[in-house]
């Protein structure tokens, strides 16, 4: 069993990987906040329990093994939020540092009834897959909304950061999943776009936001 130190780095290797597809020991130090050294060491326990291959000067690798387990803990994780967002009607914004001490819990048949009570969802409330309890992530292809044109409506679906900081952007400008965006024109100096939806008949988003909302084109 994984101690939650290792479950934290399983994770971020698994984020990292998803995101520029080979994770070296200096990015996972920055990642996690801590030296190299420390990184080397917890690498090499972590090899020896057959979670990661890594050779010096190239980049960590997760097995087989590494992703299953970084997998289930994600799954506690994106679970949780669920639960708390649906059944406790927490804010979206407010989950994520519960959710970080929920996932360390080893109780599968606790994550097995939650999942049930939930109805067994694939998205956690910030559009992220939910790992099943094999392990297995579902692929999910949505656009980023910064690549889509003028005259398309699509549907926000998900998020590329979940930050608190940027969820409370979103509320304050009543943005959730689900809702439908018909983009209007798009700024040829700075890539902005407007877009209307529901009660806003002109709300400009700048690129650097359209970069994080990923939508399905309707």
């Amino acid at each position: 069993m994984a101690s939650q130190t290792e479950e934290n780095y399983l994770k971020t290797l698994f984020n990292l990987a998803q995101e520029s597809g080979q994770v070296n020991i200096s990015e996972l130090a920055s990642r996690l906040a801590v030296s190299k050294p420390t990184v080397n060491s917890m690498v090499k326990t972590m090899q020896k329990n057959g979670w990661v291959d890594y050779e010096k000067y190239k980049p960590v690798t997760l097995t087989e093994k590494g992703k299953k387990a970084a997998a289930l803990v994600i799954r506690k994780h994106r679970l949780t939020e669920m639960f708390l967002v649906n059944e406790m009607k927490f804010g979206w914004e407010e989950v994520h540092e519960i959710a970080e001490q929920m996932e360390h819990i080893h109780a599968p048949k606790f994550f097995e009834r939650m999942d049930e009570m939930l109805g067994f969802p694939t998205i956690d409330p910030h559009g992220s897959p939910i790992p099943d309890k094999s392990g297995r992530v579902q692929e999910i292809n949505y656009l980023s909304l910064v690549e889509c044109k003028p005259g398309q409506t699509v549907i926000l679906a998900g998020l590329t950061n979940s930050s608190s900081d940027f969820l409370e952007f979103l509320n304050g400008r009543q943005l959730r999943l689900g809702l439908e965006l018909k983009i209007l024109s798009k700024e040829a100096y700075d890539h902005s776009l407007v877009v209307s939806y529901e009660n806003h008949e002109s709300e400009t988003l700048s690129e650097k936001v359209c970069q994080k909302l990923l939508v399905k084109v309707m």
